[in-house]
This record gives C-alpha cells, sequence and structure tokens, in this order.
C-alpha cells in the first residue's frame, strides 16, 4: 500500500511516527519547510529511516508554513493509494486539496486538535473547503470532533486515533518507588521533597505567569521547576515580587533527557490558557506523574479524568489553580494513586499503538479501493 502524507515540518513527533507507520506501508511525506523558526536545534535532528521524506522547496510564509508550487506534481492519480492531508493553514495546503479535487483524488485530512470556534471569515471558508471534501477526518479527540464537523465533516466520517509523541520504551509500567523516586532526584540535585514541573515556551499562552502567581501558596519544601529556556522580566517581577525563592527556570532539554527529568518530579502542571493538544501532557504522564491543566487543553481533556489522574481547572482561575496544587503537594498518597492512574491511562497512547491504529483505518480504505 503506498501512503502519501503532506504536512508541514518534520517534528520529532511525527517523523518518529512516519518511522513506525513505514513498517506498515510504502510511505512518503512531503514537508513544506525542514524546521519551525520558533523551535531549537534539536528539531532538526531528525531521520528518514523506514519512510521517504521530502523537503519541498519554496518560499516561507510563516514560522512553519511556506508555499511549495512543486508539489503539485506529487499528486498525479494513481501515484499513491491513500494520500492524507494534515495542513490547514498555509497555501500549500490549499493548493494541494484544490489540486486533489480538480483531479478528482480522494483524500483523508488528519488534525492533532483544535478548538470548534465560530465558523465565519476568509479562514473558515479556506478550512471548509479542505475539511468538508475529505472523504474521512483523523481526529485526535471529541474536542476536534466538533472542530471537524463545524467546519463541514459528517459525524460518520470522523475516526478517533491516539495521538502522542511518546515511545513505548519511554512509558513506565508501574509507579516508581520511594527509593527509585529519591535515586533521580539525586541525580538531577533537586532537593526538594516535592517538585512541580511545567514545560512549554515562555510565552503568554502557556501560562507559565498564573503557575507562579500559585507559588507563594506552596508549602515549604516545595520546588518548582519551569522548563522553557531564559525566563522573561515579567516572570522574574513576579518572583521578585511574592519572594519566591522556589522556583527554577531551566533551559530546554532535549526530549531523553526531559523523560528522565521527569522522574525526579512530582506533579505536572500546564496552566495553558490554549493547547490543541499539548503533548508534554502525554510525556508527564509516561512518566508517572499526576497532572493539572486547563479546560483549554484538549490533552487534559482527552486524558485526564477529573480527579483520577489528576486535576482539569478553568482557564485562568487562580482559586482553582491553587487548591488543585495544594491537594497534591499536601499528599504524597494522592499523588501515588494518580501517578498509578496516569501510567494505567497513557499505555494505549504510545507511537506504535498510534502507527498499528493508522495501518489498520488505511488498510480498510485501501481495501475498499
Amino acid at each position: 500500500m503506498k501512503v502519501l502524507y503532506i504536512t508541514n515540518i518534520p517534528s520529532p513527533y511525527k517523523v518518529d511516527f512516519y518511522n513506525e507507520l513505514g513498517k506498515y506501508c510504502e510511505l512518503t511525506a512531503l514537508f513544506e519547510t525542514d524546521a519551525s523558526t520558533e523551535r531549537s536545534e534539536e528539531w532538526k535532528k531528525y531521520c528518514f529511516d523506514t519512510f521517504e521524506g521530502i523537503i519541498l522547496k519554496g518560499r516561507r510564509m510563516s514560522a512553519d508554513t511556506a508555499f511549495c508550487p512543486e508539489i503539485v506534481k506529487h499528486l498525479q492519480k494513481g501515484l499513491y493509494d491513500i494520500v492524507v492531508l494534515t495542513v490547514l493553514a498555509s497555501p500549500t495546503a490549499l493548493l494541494a486539496a484544490y489540486t486533489l479535487q480538480h483531479r478528482k483524488i480522494p483524500y483523508y485530512y488528519e488534525g492533532d486538535g483544535g478548538f470548534a470556534g465560530q465558523a465565519s471569515g476568509v479562514k473558515a471558508t479556506l478550512k471548509r473547503y479542505i475539511i468538508r471534501a475529505a472523504e474521512k477526518c483523523l481526529s485526535s479527540s471529541k474536542e476536534f470532533d466538533r472542530y471537524c464537523i463545524t467546519y463541514g465533516a459528517k459525524p460518520e466520517n470522523i475516526i478517533r486515533y491516539p495521538f502522542t509523541s511518546v515511545k513505548k520504551a519511554d512509558c513506565l509500567t508501574e509507579k516508581l518507588t520511594a527509593e527509585e523516586k529519591k535515586q533521580w532526584k539525586e541525580e538531577f540535585g533537586v532537593a526538594e521533597e516535592c517538585a512541580v514541573i511545567s514545560v512549554g515556551q515562555f510565552i503568554p499562552r502557556k501560562g507559565m505567569d498564573l503557575l507562579l502567581h500559585c507559588c507563594k501558596d506552596l508549602p515549604e519544601n516545595t520546588g518548582v521547576y519551569i522548563v522553557g529556556g531564559t525566563p522573561p522580566q515579567e516572570y522574574l517581577a513576579i518572583c521578585e515580587e511574592n519572594h519566591l525563592q522556589n522556583v527554577h527556570f531551566l533551559d530546554f532539554m532535549p526530549k531523553d533527557r526531559l523523560m528522565k527529568f521527569f522522574r525526579a518530579m512530582d506533579i505536572f502542571a500546564l496552566f495553558t490558557r490554549e493547547d490543541i493538544w499539548g503533548l508534554v501532557i502525554n510525556e508527564a504522564m509516561a512518566a508517572g506523574l499526576p497532572v493539572i491543566s486547563t479546560d483549554r487543553c484538549i490533552a487534559a481533556l482527552e486524558l485526564i479524568r477529573n480527579g483520577e489522574e489528576g486535576y482539569i481547572v478553568v482557564n485562568e482561575d487562580l482559586e482553582q489553580m491553587k487548591k488543585a496544587l495544594l491537594a497534591l503537594t499536601e499528599s504524597s498518597e494522592r499523588r501515588e494513586e494518580m501517578s498509578a492512574r496516569a501510567i494505567d491511562r497513557i499505555q494505549s497512547y504510545t507511537i506504535e499503538n498510534m502507527a498499528a491504529e493508522h495501518n489498520r483505518i488505511l488498510t480498510q480504505k485501501g481495501n475498499r479501493s
């Protein structure tokens, strides 16, 4: 079976997924550009092992999209059994959709996530143009189902798949013992009895300022580790104003090191104002961390049962955020219970399972063709 994916950049999780999916089929992936200008150099360290990856030539239009007219030559009828389009907001995606529709080549649309909003204006028209014509929509979540329906997908044409960035080898199979946790803390120099971690770009959308405003109320011997680079002056001012001695700002970490660092932590918090998924939640759960996040994070809405694997709080509600943090920082028993549930919940959200499920979905399509 010959499969073509059309996407924007070879981000690490996409390359891992394509390398796994390439074990099942003859896979080609077309990338609009080689990397995002907003990401670290680590994102450029990719290898196309089991699939053919082609970086198209074109004019960059944004941090992670480009206009690549040469995509047209790759879209010939009969060249592939299945075409999957994964980008909406780029000229290349629109050109690909137009070409596919004009040449009467069926295609699937696949998305990582998105919140359904008001479907109006030029952008909405363009999204509808791509999604409505897709034979099937591959969706990561209930929330994204609604998004696709908003832009013209029929509910019966939506197929769910497990979206993730973690491999099976990344996932703990049982929670760490107290001794194991102590060893990981010693390896990374974490002195506090309870350690909270957050990971993300230092931009307003990620809500790191909200987490900082909660830190002054945390118990003694609780540390907060924020991974994301050099903190802006705004964050430092919050720390100074509230006399926060328990906050540690850390630079970006390669994924393999971050996955180990998670094991030295006790709680993961992401007070994001909006994330159309939030893969770092998958990664934190794979390390056995209970998660606190907001109702504007699709990964949290899809993976966290409130009070089971963690807590979901209302976006920008500082009182709820403080209450959830205190509930976990003050109770090691509750953390351990949620850790075990997080590990159990994440087992099916692996790259290997994601690829196997895609193979099942795409094989069904191939058998009908």
